[in-house]
Parts: C-alpha cells; sequence; structure tokens
C-alpha cells in the first residue's frame, strides 16, 4: 500500500514537472514574438522617415536649381530715350529719367549703330561703342536679349555736345534707308556714313526719287519720295551739317 502511495505520488510529481516546462516554454515563445512584433513598426517607421527627408530634400534642390536657371537667363527689354554708360570689359548701363537702370552685356554679334557719336555710320565697332561711353553718356536705344544687347543704335541729338552734334561735308553715292527720318550714303569704297533728314532737308530727284526719267533738270521731291526710293537703294549727292542732310540730290 505504501509503494503504491509511493508511486502515485512520483507520478504526480513527474506530471506537474512536465505541464510546468512547457508552460515555461510557451511563455518564452510568446515574449518573442511580441518583441519582434513591437519592433517591426518602429522600423517601419524609421525607413517611411528617411524616405520622407530624401524625398524633401531632393524637391527642395530641384527648386532651388530651377530658381537658378531662372536668374542666370537675363531679361529681354528693348530700353528707348536712354543714355549707355560704360561699366567693365563688355558691360554697359542703359539710363532712362524716372526708371531703373538696366545693366546689359554686349557680345561678337551685338549690331552697334553710331549717329556722329559712336562713329559716323551705322555699322559701329564694339571698340567705338566702348570709347565713345567711356568719355560720356551716349543717347541710344538698347534691345535686350537674354541680358545681352543685340541692338545697340545711337540717336540723334544736335546740340548735346560735340560728338552728339555729327558730321558735316559732302557724300556721293548709294543712299540706303536705316529707319523712319534715318539713311546711310556709302562711298565707291563702301564707307558708310549715316545721316538724319528733317523737314526743312531739300529733296530733288531725275527720275528716280521723283521726276521725269533722262530729263536734263531735276524736280523736287518729298522725304516719302525719297525713303520709297532709299528703300531700294539710289545714287545721290548728300550735304550734311551736323548729321542732318540739308539737300538729297540723286545723280543723274
Amino acid at each position: 500500500m505504501n509503494r503504491r502511495l509511493r508511486k502515485t505520488a512520483l507520478v504526480t510529481a513527474a506530471i506537474t514537472a512536465g505541464l510546468l516546462m512547457t508552460a515555461c516554454q510557451n511563455g518564452s515563445s510568446s515574449h518573442g514574438s511580441s518583441a519582434d512584433t513591437s519592433a517591426s513598426p518602429t522600423a517601419t517607421a524609421q525607413g517611411t522617415s528617411k524616405t520622407s527627408e530624401t524625398s524633401g530634400h531632393s524637391s527642395s534642390s530641384g527648386t532651388s536649381a530651377g530658381n537658378a536657371s531662372k536668374s542666370q537667363q537675363g531679361v529681354n527689354a528693348t530700353i528707348t530715350g536712354g543714355t549707355v554708360s560704360y561699366l567693365a570689359p563688355g558691360k554697359y548701363l542703359v539710363s532712362v529719367p524716372g526708371k531703373t537702370d538696366r545693366a546689359f552685356f554686349v557680345a561678337d554679334d551685338t549690331q552697334v549703330q553710331g549717329a556722329g557719336m559712336i562713329c559716323g555710320g551705322s555699322h559701329c565697332t564694339l571698340d567705338q561703342l566702348e570709347t565713345a561711353a567711356k568719355k560720356a553718356a551716349v543717347p541710344a536705344d538698347v534691345t535686350i536679349r537674354k541680358g545681352v544687347a543685340t541692338v545697340v543704335r545711337e540717336r540723334h541729338s544736335a546740340g548735346s555736345g560735340t560728338g552728339a552734334k555729327g558730321v558735316s561735308g559732302t557724300w556721293l553715292g548709294n543712299v540706303s534707308y536705316l529707319a523712319p527720318g534715318k539713311f546711310t550714303v556709302s562711298d565707291m569704297k563702301g564707307v558708310e556714313q549715316a545721316f538724319f533728314v528733317a523737314d526743312s532737308t531739300k529733296v530733288y530727284g531725275a527720275g528716280t526719287i521723283c521726276g521725269t526719267p533722262g530729263s536734263s533738270g531735276t524736280s523736287r521731291c518729298t522725304l516719302d519720295q525719297l525713303e520709297a526710293a532709299a528703300r531700294k537703294g539710289v545714287s545721290a549727292k548728300v550735304v550734311i551739317s551736323g548729321g542732318v542732310a540739308t539737300t538729297v540730290t540723286e545723280d543723274h
């Protein structure tokens, strides 16, 4: 009887120990799974945060690059009624009363047209522009594209200084139209001289500007008739005083 009781006690102890071990193993496994599960959202959040930071940085860099590119493109403008002054090699300033001064650059393909101060012809060099602008502000209209002047066109301004008074003399050659009220006359060597016309300019034709072709004399013509003929080209003698033609007489 005692042996049976001891066996029963031993079996009960063994079963209890087995149950305790199983319970411990299950608890340890459950704890590990819980830790893994809780760590996963944290890692995911950190990864998302890094991705967001990287995306934000790229967006900011792209915007800055775009703004820098726009600022380097320069401006487009046509500025009239101003004066051009020298700033530095290849760089000038055009000023118009009551408006903000505008800096611009010149390039090899910049067209410079003179009216006596920069040079006496319609095609001046960049060196001539620089020399004139260093001495005094040059009255000129400027067309700017992307910060670079495409055309610098000197305006005639009689009486505003020795250079601005223009030239005086007599030229015989081909007369061509430049702009309203402005022409050029080129001699046999191809040297051009720009000049202006005024209401007092006298124009005489011998069949091309106006009048009868082949006649021995000339006829008085209008400035509109001179312009129409000069657009095609006409040979004439031009007397200039202070940059303004006093007479234009068609060659005959």
